[in-house]
């Protein structure tokens, strides 16, 4: 006697198979993506921040003292050097006093001379001979106090700049510390810009940059001032081009875009598509590795030419994805092909017929 479970023969052991083959899920087909392998170039990063032009000195002159203005040799527009007279207010009791200084100094000085003459010989007490150079220095004190006085009605121009603004007229009175006119220094001119933390160890004193006005117009400075305290609210930091101005053609408070190279990269140059979501979130590119395994690698945006993204931060011999990347995950074994031409165009916005 036997006793147990006997296996299916027959056509109960075809029923069986048949159910199993229904319950198994076909393993499906290696999903197929076009890759390239670009090539390695060392590009500079190009860093462009907005900003503004503004003089590189800026002084509003006013008055020290209260009065009327006698004399205004200048305008608006006009080129002035350091010293020139920009105004000065009546002062006739002042022009006399520095007069009658300078008369009794010329007498102090014929009597010391005098003095020294008659002490020479003998017939002079060296006590009167002190007396006299006494006098004489308290004749030159006066003086220096009457044009100090005097000085005191002008104003002159502190550096070498063009007068921007004279908001008073010849004639008219004024308070002390009245303003009387602005004096702007334009060579250099200076284009003002805020730089991102991330950015600020890519540049130094003395690079160069481009700098586009908005009228189209592109010039050339050099960093002259990095800022080592960021702003609290943007975090970022202010820095400085000077650029030079000897015609005076750029105005301070104009529009201007800087452009500043860092330091070279090795990096690739790819259609921005190809661009996509990491499973972190990160931004990057699917690639294949020689398993045919998909891989993903985040990337640094070097710079955002018209041609396409140039990303650094990508090994050499990596098969980028460009169609299909979108359809894969970190991985998937999938069929790699290399992208045709045709495809290459599209991707990078380019008509059949145009040349690469």
């Amino acid at each position: 006697m036997g006793t147990g479970e006997f296996s299916s023969v027959g056509s109960a052991a075809t029923e069986a198979d048949k159910k199993k083959a229904e319950t198994e899920v076909p393993k499906a087909p290696p999903r197929t993506v076009a890759v390239i392998t670009p090539p390695q170039r060392t590009y500079a990063r190009v860093i462009r921040i907005s900003g503004l032009t503004e003089a590189d000195k800026r002084a509003v002159l006013a008055t020290r003292v209260a009065g009327v203005i006698d004399k205004l040799p200048v305008k608006q527009g006009d080129r002035i050097k350091t010293g020139d007279l920009v105004l000065m207010l009546a002062a006739e009791e002042k022009l006399s006093a520095v007069a009658n200084a300078k008369q009794v100094l010329v007498q102090r000085k014929a009597e010391l001379d005098a003095a020294e003459r008659l002490a020479k010989t003998g017939n002079l007490a060296k006590l009167l001979l002190d007396t006299a150079r006494s006098n004489l220095s308290s004749a030159q004190s006066l003086l220096d106090t009457a044009q100090a006085e005097l000085d005191r009605n002008e104003v002159k121009a502190p550096f070498d700049g063009v007068i921007d603004r004279v908001p008073v007229e010849l004639g008219s009175a004024v308070m002390q510390g009245g303003e009387v006119a602005t004096i702007l220094a334009l060579d250099p001119v200076i284009a003002r810009g805020e730089i991102s933390e991330r950015d600020l160890r890519y540049i130094k004193i003395g690079d160069e940059a481009d700098v586009r006005m908005v009228n189209d117009q592109t010039v050339k400075g050099k960093v002259r001032y990095i800022s080592r305290d960021a702003s609290s609210a943007t975090r970022t930091f202010r820095i400085e081009i000077a650029i030079p101005n000897a015609d005076g053609a750029i105005p301070a408070g104009m529009t201007a875009e800087i452009a500043l190279s860092a330091q070279p990269t090795d990096a690739v140059m790819l259609p921005r598509s190809v661009v996509t979501l990491g499973d972190k979130g990160d931004l990057g590119i699917r690639s294949v590795d020689k398993d045919d395994k998909v891989t993903f690698f985040p990337i640094d945006l070097v710079d955002d030419s018209p041609k396409g993204l140039v990303l650094g931060g990508i090994p050499s011999d990596a098969r980028i994805i460009v169609a299909g990347q979108e359809l894969v995950k970190e991985g998937d074994v999938v069929k790699p092909v290399d992208a045709d031409q045709e495809t290459l165009r599209k991707l990078m916005g380019e008509t059949t017929g145009s040349t690469q």
